[in-house]
């Protein structure tokens, strides 16, 4: 008899946009503006599973993904709790904040505008 092997989940806790497929992408860009536009808590937390399902992120700690607001263009979609993330534009009523991820904030931070 083989032995079982227990395999780790690898937590993936960033995606680069651009490696989505096309059709992904599209799926991407109207969910995150339905997202940022909605009045609904309910909808927003589905909207955001929604994302999290569509770009195969794991790991999230309190179901918010968001992508890279850098003023570099960079890629990255990732946790909007990741450590290291920095707001560069708060959240205003039901409208979602603007984020660099950890690694251009760690790079090159941007200044936070309201």
């Amino acid at each position: 008899m083989g032995h079982a092997v227990m395999t780790h989940t690898q937590t993936q806790s960033t995606v680069n946009y651009t490696h989505l497929p096309t059709g992904t992408q599209d799926l991407f860009d109207q969910l995150m503006e339905q997202a940022d536009n909605t009045a609904s808590n309910t909808e927003y937390t589905a909207l955001m599973k929604a994302l999290i399902t569509v770009t195969g992120i794991t790991g999230v700690r309190h179901g918010e993904i968001l992508k890279c607001a850098c003023a570099c263009d960079c890629p990255a979609i990732f946790d909007a709790d990741a450590p290291g993330a920095l707001v560069t534009e708060p959240a205003t009523g039901y409208n979602l904040g603007r984020l660099q991820c950890p690694d251009c904030a760690d790079d090159h931070p941007q200044p936070v505008t309201d």
